[in-house]
């Protein structure tokens, strides 16, 4: 009971007691005799006081005394275990206390046991996780270990040492994530092949095949080629409810590879110049008849012999070696534009090549030795540039029927066909490598062919290597559940910004240079004082998501996180403790997005938050802005959930890494990419067609 209602009951009580007394003097009054008058008062009077005493008595001992007890219980159950109540007051409160005090008694060994049990399965997991952490330190492979969303909840140091590199290593060039707990994964490898991974794994799980390991070769956003199988971590319903990823360095084991087969040339090499001086010894001996002709004739079989037999030794080693070398290569499914991605930096960084980079399906997926194919690439580059002075050529790649060509062409200048056909079966040799694979050698193990050739009709000579393409597997399990999307925010006009010109808005949507970005905050009012706590961009250029040219970035907002956010992006206040804040990021942020369109989804909301900071850092986002969510409302207007979910499976792409501001940021570029021919379908070609489109959608939406 309440204080407030006490003092009510105190005063109610006395009232009635009062009016009690009145009433009997009231009633006696006309029956005594008036002389009688003050007694009767004095023992009006005396009753009430003791009515008043036995009810205070009785509000002491039963009402404060019952919440006395309350209060003392609460003690026990909250604060402190070991508190006990005191036995005193009425036997019948008495006996209620001593009841809790029984029960807290119970209570306290219960907790004590528990406490037993539970200091010793912590000693017992503490001591497991310093065997796996012992174990992993020592593995030669990276290892993660995350969530259904791609978040990175366990890694080793060599996991660190194959992806991480620094957000401000580079701000010409790759922009990427670095590995840490809580970060994302689609920072560090493509999230299409992650996700093909996983859609395999679901596939065979439907099918009930044992091998639940997938695997696959990609580029890292820091320049790496990466060997990655992926194993699925099962929930109790045997549903895929993360997974673990182990990483190896292609380059590096492709690498020592090739430097054991140069000692084997050079040894075989070696020995044969030693068969040579043997023979030569020979024909010196027979130069010289003085010997004794018994002797003579001896020493000349067994040189000859021992000639013949180490001669035929060393070329069935050889081919041993060869066939064996063949037999242990390894084919990984691979995206197409990965294997161009790698190709291209490799030319561009070794050779200072100029690379056009020409692709027909977006979604072409290889099984190669993609370390086996640059290298080929690269050498081919190189005697195009030795030879002939060539720095300009074209990587191209499409299918053709059941298999893709992979070409490296280039304008035709009148080069002698004869001494191109001739490199086929010459050695894969560059000045980092000196292999003794050949182009052919690298095709046949691919089932396909190599060849030189000149179209007529374009001028273009080209290199062509037949490569295997495989099939992804249907996605037959249904991902895990997604939180929707925050609600929409309309109060920021993205229709007239400084940076948009009429020349600008004449281009159209397919030439222009986009920066995708996406924002997590500590709460949902900027207005009110939520701040960013975390900021991603990925650049779309030529058509095609650059997902190694990637801003990420945790930002400590200097202000609590609400716990409702951190429910929804499970970035904690720990997590943010020691990064930078949003005045040294957006400096960065703003060289980023610098020349290009931005594209968001309810973009508002991520520019209000930009808006706020201009007046404290003088960094001002002029550039036009784009909304996923106006212009799917523009090509589905009979349609009432524009979230970025739904509209992601609406067209067919998967959702997965929701409510991280990289994982989002790459799902709402890949749902723009895919809005764009829609849009040319109804006319929408330009920039400025989209803004003028979106604009009248966008006040349409503000009367709803």
């Amino acid at each position: 009971m309440k204080q407030q209602q006490l003092e009510w009951l105190l005063i109610v009580a006395g009232f009635i007691i009062l009016m009690l007394g009145f009433g009997l003097a009231w009633f006696i009054y006309p029956w005594v005799d008036r002389s009688q008058t003050p007694y009767i008062l004095g023992g009006v009077a005396l009753l009430l006081l003791i009515a008043g005493f036995i009810l205070n008595s009785f509000i002491q001992s039963y009402i404060f005394g019952t919440r006395r007890l309350q209060e003392e219980t609460q003690i026990i159950l909250a604060a402190n275990p070991a508190h006990r109540l005191k036995l005193d007051g009425p036997s019948d409160l008495k006996q209620l206390a001593e009841a809790i005090n029984i029960f807290a008694d119970r209570y306290q060994e219960t907790l004590d046991n528990q406490v037993a049990q539970i200091a010793e399965s912590q000693t017992a997991l503490e001591e497991e996780k310093n065997r796996l952490a012992a174990l992993m330190s020592e593995l030669t492979e990276g290892v993660l270990v995350c969530n259904p969303e791609g978040r990175i909840l366990l890694y080793n140091n060599r996991a660190k040492q194959l992806l991480g590199h620094s957000l401000y290593s580079s701000w010409g060039g790759r922009v990427g994530g670095f590995v840490g707990l809580g970060r994302s994964v689609f920072g560090l490898i493509g999230r299409n092949t992650i996700i093909q991974a996983l859609e395999d794994l679901a596939y065979r799980m439907e099918k009930q095949r044992a091998n639940l390991v997938a695997q696959f070769v990609t580029s890292a956003t820091n320049g790496q080629l990466i060997r990655a199988r992926v194993a699925p971590i099962l929930s109790q319903k045997e549903t895929i409810n993360g997974f673990v990823l182990t990483l190896e360095d292609v380059t590096q084991q492709s690498q020592r590879s090739q430097r054991r087969d140069t000692l084997l040339q050079a040894l075989t090499e070696g020995v044969r110049a030693s068969l040579a001086n043997i023979r030569t010894a020979i024909e010196t001996i027979e130069q010289f008849p003085e010997m004794d002709a018994a002797k003579l004739l001896q020493m000349r079989r067994v040189i000859a012999d021992e000639s013949l037999t180490l001669s035929t030794r060393l070329k069935q080693i050889t081919t041993e070696y060869d066939a064996d070398l063949r037999s242990d290569w390894q084919l990984d499914e691979m995206l197409g534009s990965d294997l161009l991605w790698a190709t291209q930096r490799r030319l561009e960084d070794k050779l200072e090549a100029v690379i056009t980079v020409i692709e027909q399906e977006s979604n072409l997926w290889l099984k190669v030795d993609s370390y086996a194919i640059v290298l080929a690439m690269t050498y081919l580059m190189r005697r195009l540039k030795t030879d002939f002075g060539l720095i300009e050529v074209q990587l191209r790649l499409m299918k053709l029927g059941q298999l893709a060509a992979f070409d490296l062409a280039w304008e035709n200048n009148n080069l002698n066909m004869d001494t191109l056909w001739s490199w086929q079966n010459q050695p894969l040799t560059t000045e980092e490598d000196n292999s003794t694979l050949t182009l052919r050698d690298v095709a046949e193990r691919h089932g396909g062919e190599v060849w030189c050739q000149m179209d007529s009709e374009t001028n273009i000579a080209y290199f062509r290597l037949l490569l295997p393409t495989t099939q992804p597997k249907p996605l037959l399990r249904t991902l895990p559940k997604i939180q929707s999307s925050r609600p929409e925010y309309y109060d920021f006009d993205l229709f007239q910004q400084a940076g948009q010109t009429p020349e600008l808005d004449q281009q159209p949507l397919t030439r222009l240079t986009y920066t995708v970005f996406d924002t997590e905050t500590t709460g949902l009012n900027p207005s009110a004082g939520d701040e960013i706590i975390s900021i991603s961009a990925i650049r779309i250029v030529n058509g095609r998501l650059l997902r190694e040219e990637i801003f990420d970035q945790l930002v400590d907002p200097r202000r609590p996180v609400s716990p409702e956010s951190i429910e929804i992006h499970g970035i904690s206040e720990e997590m943010l403790q020691g990064q930078p804040t949003i005045e040294q990021i957006l400096p960065h942020m703003y060289r980023f997005t610098e020349g290009t369109v931005l594209v968001g989804h309810n973009a508002a909301f991520d520019m209000r938050l930009l808006q706020l900071k201009e007046a404290k850092t003088g960094i001002k986002f002029t550039n036009p802005v784009l909304d996923t969510l106006l212009l799917s409302a523009v090509l589905h207007p009979n349609e009432t959930d524009y979230s970025l979910e739904t509209i992601a499976q609406r067209l067919g792409i998967t959702v997965l890494g929701r409510h991280t501001s990289l994982g989002d940021t790459m799902l709402t570029g890949e749902i723009f990419l895919k809005l764009i021919p829609l849009l040319k379908e109804q006319g929408i070609v330009t920039l400025g067609d989209a803004l003028r489109t979106t604009e009248k959608t966008y006040y349409a939406r503000l009367s709803y």
